[in-house]
């Protein structure tokens, strides 16, 4: 997956809420991917890192995934063509979510 193109419809945009969980502020463009399937049976979720607006769809490349070891999920990150971070800055922009789960992050080589 990491290296290909996607188009991420984004549900929660830089600087909203999550709709059920009202104190989880979103300081990231996040939503998913349409016409794919994550094993929790939604179709899979991206982090788009690298944008500092809000956002309604976005198209970018596959730079990481965060695999989720205590749950059944694992989420994509996408970020413009070009752009990179580390493993280390990605786990720090997802925090505010990821901080919940015992995540390990696969990142490109380059």
């Amino acid at each position: 997956m990491i290296g290909q193109t996607v188009t991420v419809t984004v549900d929660r945009p830089l600087g909203s809420y999550h709709p059920e969980h009202p104190k989880l502020y979103y300081p990231i463009n996040y939503g998913y991917i349409k016409g794919t399937m994550s094993a929790d049976g939604e179709e899979e979720d991206a982090y788009i890192l690298g944008v500092s607006e809000p956002v309604s769809e976005f198209t970018g490349k596959i730079i990481a995934i965060i695999h989720r070891e205590d749950d059944i999920e694992h989420k994509w990150v996408v970020a413009p063509e070009g752009v990179s971070f580390t493993k280390a800055e990605i786990e720090d922009m997802t925090h505010f979510q990821e901080q919940y789960f015992k995540i390990r992050i696969e990142l490109t080589d380059h």
